[in-house]
């Protein structure tokens, strides 16, 4: 397997810019390319401007899902790539699953690694998972897999994998108000400028008649709410829904399910409760 090795977390702005040129041509096969960033320290106040953005506590530990901050460039960069068989722009993030094997500091040398697997049809087109590992001096300390479709011609037959749970209902634990310009300041904090986030007319340019949430920004938050166990060993499996259109207003419900039981969490529209934005088990 071939390796690209990086020195530092690419922008990302040059890699949408990139990807939104014409000329791609689809393939049937994923890239026998892996890609690496050794050695990456995590900078103390772009960490802390995330935990404030996403509802964690502020503190040394990493939260769950920002090593996936970390790993998403590397995930663009391969995606990118020429031997990509998919489009990167209008892909769709489905589904994400993390685990935290142990507590991450922030003065932890991170050596981050990113491949694609398991390119395969879907109902409503085509799917990938990108797979990204965090070791620390060889050892295997947080991983994750994040599902992308690339919408087309599907398979009415295709394996749609493991369902979601259903949505816990009853009573919202909380309720946020989500500005207009979320997208903007998650994109700053996170990196990712991706056009569909950061303003009503880009939004408008992709298809969507407002800014959306980023998904995972969803997906912090509500681990966010959870609390500081979710840093720690733990495996989260979100399913993404409804995109959030932005100013919005959101319910956070959650259901623990019972004693030993996995943590179930969800987001919905706070207007029309039957509107899912996503749901998520915690274990």
């Amino acid at each position: 397997m071939a390796v690209t090795t990086l020195t530092s977390i690419p922008a990302l702005g040059p890699i949408y810019a990139k990807a939104a040129l014409p000329g791609r041509t689809a393939g049937t096969q994923l890239p026998d390319t892996t890609v690496r960033l050794s050695g990456h320290g995590v900078d103390r106040h772009d960490l802390l401007e995330y935990q404030r953005i996403c509802g964690f506590n502020n503190s040394d530990v990493l939260p769950h899902t920002y090593p996936h901050v970390l790993g998403f460039p590397l995930q663009m960069t391969l995606m990118s790539g020429r031997g990509f068989p998919l489009p990167l722009m209008g892909l769709v993030h489905v589904e994400n699953v993390i685990t935290v094997h142990r507590e991450l500091r922030f003065d932890e040398a991170l050596d981050i690694t990113v491949s694609a697997e398991n390119l395969r049809a879907h109902p409503k087109g085509t799917v990938v998972d990108l797979v990204t590992e965090v070791e620390v001096a060889g050892e295997r300390v947080w991983e994750g897999r994040s599902t992308y479709l690339a919408r087309g011609r599907g398979d009415a037959e295709a394996d749609r994998g493991a369902p979601a749970p259903p949505i816990p209902t009853g009573y919202a634990a909380a309720r946020w108000s989500l500005p207009g310009d979320l997208g903007r300041t998650y994109g700053l904090a996170s990196g990712d400028i991706n056009p569909i986030h950061m303003s009503a007319v880009t939004a408008k340019a992709m298809g969507f008649p407002r800014a959306i949430a980023h998904g995972m920004w969803t997906y912090a938050r509500v681990l966010g709410a959870i609390g500081p166990v979710t840093s720690g060993p733990s495996t989260s499996h979100v399913w993404f829904k409804k995109p959030v259109l932005l100013p919005a207003k959101v319910d956070f419900v959650i259901d623990t399910q019972g004693r030993g039981g996995p943590v179930v969490a969800g987001l919905r529209n706070s207007r029309t409760p039957t509107t899912e934005h996503l749901v998520l088990t915690l274990d």
